[in-house]
């Protein structure tokens, strides 16, 4: 419903709301003297706040409705407020007559001595711990398992802002300091209606000054969203005809085009530079000639890429993008992580080359636990160096691969006529592969055994673009960019996707670990001939190998990234053993900690399911693999034929 439209009054603005629920269409209504009406979609419940006279005095409190799929502030002056009531009676009982039943929540804040006294005075409990919560029900209708499934996710999800108490009383009662109940209770009855309220210590603000704790109160934001959503599921299971399959499908699935439009300028930054070749020597083949005539001995000089952006501006440009508007709390946590990693990123853009790159380095791509360096170390040394499952000869240069994922891209074509990937031959890239935007780069002098050609195709083209071209299809262009911190888990993928088509080596899963062993070296003070040595002379990697993992590893003045491979591969192993589902890491490029996100949003259709599936796991084979994962195969298995 369009707010720039004329906003009829009275019962017509209310057959106006109603048409268009029943025409399962969103209605946001700005109301007169500073009202909101929000409703995603009919759905049995609304969450209220009553506006004070001076908002100062109750700052904050308003924002823990209007992450909810369902609310409406009410003006505090009187006329706009019982116009807005009036509103609210249409509303509930049109919803409370489709679904057969309603809840109506009411929030409201009161000083903790003011609701500790109450909770004595009621329920005649002296116990001292004060709760931050408390949950207003009438001695009479009393919705017993809502109340229960509220109680319980305010006391447990909330900590250290946390704790809850039921307070049972008159109905009368039931409202904030010196109002009435929102609804008669003859309505109530009426309608089949049911009426809580949630009274919040405000510790999200100073009590003196009335200034906000920003990072409090979207912390407490963002649980108090959580734990009402599960009340409502309580509630429309027991009472109403709806059935969801999750409490998080209860949730808001419109998203306005604020939204969209901060979505889009963060994504513009992100497209705006390209990190991994901006941190990639130019002069990577000369330097090896160069360590070689020093008889590895003196460590190579690189170069960079001039810098085509502006720092300054361009981290003036990003925080000028109003993430803090955003009302949803999931979107709100992923676009903020995304703006602090862009400018984290800007920051290491504009140190490159320089002793601050590897601590910038360290706060994007993290460092080498003992965890994970343990399980490096023991592959490196339970895998010999020389191997024959790699034959050194029937190799392919770099044309030919080229050539090869050429073909690979025109089976994504057939399935998907938009896939729009492109593949380039790189002079000015050493020896390997890269993924910029829908692009497959290849260094021009590349080589690779054939039989790792379909290894490297779907970690390519089958993991980064495939996971792009989905993530171009989704709401919200971050995940084809990729939200913040996805490189580990996306490198996982790529790298099982290896294992799935029967092309992940010894002598691949070798490099995996040396390069986690080598960054490790960096965070401890080594050398670049330091830890060229290690490789060559402890683990027996050629020199050539040595050279260019140590390459990648001190790059740009210490780039840790490479460590992720091993680290994401584990990390999916141990997904696949918990039973989880591999589809949901296509939707786009996502890090594993979005993914009780993912399915958050994915409950809600705000995130779609894949449009593209990797060639490979049309295959049997792959999917008897995938079986043997779940059952709890182990790194080195891996590698056993």
């Amino acid at each position: 419903m369009s707010t720039s439209s004329p906003k009829p009054s009275g019962s017509s603005l209310a057959a106006r709301v109603i048409a268009e629920l029943n025409g399962e269409r969103p209605v946001r209504l700005e109301l007169p003297g500073g009202g909101r009406l929000h409703l995603d979609r009919r759905l049995p419940f609304v969450c209220v706040y009553r506006r004070t006279a001076n908002d100062a005095d109750d700052n904050g409190t308003e924002e823990l409705v209007t992450c909810e799929a369902c609310y409406m502030i009410i003006p505090a002056e009187p006329r706009a407020a019982s116009k807005a009531l009036h509103l609210l009676r249409a509303v509930v009982q049109n919803l409370a007559d489709h679904f057969g039943s309603f809840l109506l929540i009411e929030t409201w804040s009161a000083p903790i001595e003011e609701a500790h006294e109450s909770a004595i005075q009621l329920n005649g409990d002296s116990d001292a711990v004060r709760p931050r919560f408390e949950i207003a029900a009438p001695s009479s209708r009393i919705p017993r398992s809502t109340i229960e499934a509220l109680s319980k996710s305010l006391g447990k999800d909330m900590l250290p802002f946390g704790g809850t108490r039921v307070v049972l009383g008159p109905y009368r009662e039931m409202a904030p300091s010196g109002r009435k109940p929102l609804l008669r209770m003859s309505e109530l009855k009426e309608w089949n209606c049911f009426s809580l309220g949630v009274v919040a210590r405000p510790v999200y603000r100073n009590e003196a000054t009335h200034e906000l704790y920003p990072a409090v109160l979207r912390s407490i934001r963002h649980h108090v969203h959580s734990a009402l959503e599960q009340a409502y599921f309580a509630f429309s299971h027991k009472r109403t005809s709806l059935r969801t399959p999750h409490y998080h499908a209860l949730g808001g699935r419109t998203v306005g085009q604020s939204v969209l439009d901060i979505d889009r300028q963060l994504v513009e930054i992100a497209r705006s530079f390209d990190l991994l070749l901006q941190a990639t020597p130019v002069n990577a083949e000369a330097a090896w000639r160069e360590f070689r005539r020093a008889r590895f001995g003196k460590p190579p000089t690189f170069f960079y890429r001039p810098l085509a952006i502006d720092p300054a501006l361009l981290k003036r440009q990003l925080y000028l993008i109003p993430v803090e508007r955003i009302e949803d709390p999931t979107l709100s946590y992923l676009f903020r992580q995304k703006q602090e990693e862009l400018d984290r990123q800007i920051t290491l853009l504009s140190d490159v080359d320089t002793p601050r790159f590897l601590p910038e380095s360290l706060q994007i791509y993290g460092g080498v636990s003992d965890w994970l360096l343990n399980h490096a170390v023991e592959l490196l040394d339970q895998v010999p160096a020389r191997s024959r499952d790699e034959p050194v000869k029937q190799q392919l240069d770099a044309t030919e691969f080229a050539q090869r994922a050429q073909q690979e891209l025109g089976y994504y074509q057939q399935q998907c006529a938009d896939f729009c990937a492109t593949v380039s031959v790189r002079d000015d890239m050493y020896a390997g592969l890269m993924v910029s935007g829908d692009q497959l780069l290849i260094g021009g002098k590349f080589r690779v055994p054939r039989r790792r050609v379909e290894a490297l195709l779907q970690h390519e083209v089958g993991t980064h673009l495939v996971t792009r071209y989905n993530g171009h299809h989704q709401l919200f262009q971050q995940l084809e960019v990729g939200l913040a911190g996805y490189d580990g888990l996306q490198e996982g993928l790529a790298v099982l996707s290896e294992y799935l088509v029967g092309g992940l080596s010894r002598a691949r899963m070798r490099i995996l670990a040396a390069r986690v062993v080598a960054a490790r070296q960096l965070l401890d003070g080594a050398s670049f001939v330091d830890t060229f040595r290690t490789l060559d002379r402890n683990y027996e990697f050629s020199k050539r190998t040595a050279y260019t993992i140590a390459m990648r590893i001190y790059r740009g003045g210490g780039l840790t990234k490479d460590a992720v491979y091993l680290r994401g591969l584990l990390q999916i192993l141990r997904y696949l053993r918990e039973g989880g589902d591999l589809e949901p890491l296509f939707v786009g490029k996502v890090a594993s900690a979005h993914l009780p996100l993912i399915f958050e949003l994915s409950q809600r259709q705000v995130i779609k399911p894949p449009v593209l599936r990797p060639r490979y796991l049309e295959s049997l084979e792959a999917q008897e693999k995938l079986e043997r994962l779940r059952e709890g195969m182990k790194l080195m298995e891996l590698l056993q034929k």
